[in-house]
């Protein structure tokens, strides 16, 4: 057996989590279709229920949308302080379990309890304790996956949501694989999923059948990864902490914006919003990206990269202006600017860099 087979992963994944805290907090709430979101003309679903995911509600659907496929549904605009709060509640549930803890968002994450704290002799019956812990302390649903590796185990989440849990031991591995559309595999997305259909790959049967030197021809680097999963092989290990490497914002407008005054407006903002939270954490880079979505859905992008990491907020701002400016005149309205700072380094980092340039 490989080392790999030996690991016991546990994927724990909230269950509708925006959507069930906003349940919990208003009994009113309770049994309802909930949206969080804004009812608005440009507005998103960020989460749905369970109730609403009924009528086929899904999160990042334009909200004209949800409403039309549910005329009862419920919207309710997000509280990401309280969402972070309860995650962090969760967050020190696991932590009493194992060190190795890899958040993938506020509301799921991979757990290495190969060698767990409370000394239980089963990853399954981990994560039933984890489990009904989260219910216990924050009222909460969790639906957890138990494998051999972390790929495995995402998958093995979702085979029983809401509310359960699925093991898929190593003798079950490759069968489990087999069965499934490679559409539900975790890093498959739409636009492989039919790139795969097209070559005759439906199944993880399908996938496996491939050689791996085809995957490589129609999948470049990709190619190896699909090779492994399709086999159940996935030796990526739990990192925790995982350090940030970008900072970004961005924004929606009520109306499309044709004034590139209101446009530069709109840009600062975000580069507002990613300097705060750049100076919070110390943490600041050398690439300024900055996001354009006009009225069409068509998208541009305009990107510069420092020797160095930016270290002035006016900086932040005049790049990001300067950038936008790169797509003037507007022949179309805007209906989303972002700004985004990425190839971090540390404020540590930076002063180091500094003292070397001045030796």
């Amino acid at each position: 057996m490989s080392e790999s087979a030996t690991r016991k992963i546990i994927h724990v994944d909230m269950d509708a989590f925006y959507a069930s805290v906003e349940q919990r907090d208003d009994p009113g709430l309770k049994g309802r279709p909930v949206a969080v979101g804004y009812a608005a003309k440009r507005g998103v679903v960020a989460a749905a229920s369970y109730e609403a995911r009924a009528f086929g509600v899904r999160s990042a659907m334009p909200s004209t949308t949800a409403l039309r496929k549910c005329p009862e549904l419920v919207f309710v605009p997000p509280r990401f302080e309280v969402y972070r709060a309860v995650s962090r509640q969760i967050r020190a549930i696991f932590a009493d379990y194992t060190s190795l803890i890899e958040p993938l968002s506020l509301d799921e994450a991979y757990l290495d309890v190969t060698e767990n704290l409370r000394g239980l002799t089963s990853a399954s019956a981990t994560a039933a304790e984890i489990r009904a812990r989260i219910f216990t302390e924050t009222g909460l649903t969790a639906s957890a996956g138990i494998s051999y590796n972390k790929f495995l185990a995402k998958l093995a989440s979702d085979h029983r949501k809401p509310n359960g849990q699925f093991v898929v031991t190593p003798a079950m591995g490759a069968a489990f694989v087999e069965s499934l559309p490679v559409r539900k595999f975790h890093g498959v997305g739409p636009v492989t999923a039919d790139k795969m259909n097209r070559l005759g790959i439906f199944t993880g049967a399908d996938l496996r059948q491939q050689s791996l030197t085809f995957l490589r021809q129609h999948f470049g680097k990709a190619g190896p990864w699909y090779h492994a999963i399709a086999h159940g092989e996935d030796d990526r290990p739990v990192v925790p902490d995982r350090p940030r490497k970008s900072s970004g914002s961005e924004t929606t407008f009520s109306d499309d914006l044709t004034d590139p005054v209101a446009v530069e407006t709109g840009v600062q903002a975000m580069a507002d919003d990613v300097w705060a939270w750049c100076e919070k954490a110390q943490a600041f880079g050398r690439t300024v990206t900055v996001k354009i979505k006009y009225a069409d859905f068509r998208q541009a992008t305009r990107s510069r990269t420092f020797p160095s990491a930016v270290m002035s907020h006016d900086t932040l701002r005049q790049v990001s202006v300067d950038l936008v400016r790169t797509v003037f005149p507007l022949g179309t309205g805007v209906r989303l600017v972002g700004v985004t700072l990425s190839n971090f380094e540390t404020a540590d980092e930076h002063a180091v860099e500094q003292l070397d340039l001045g030796l």
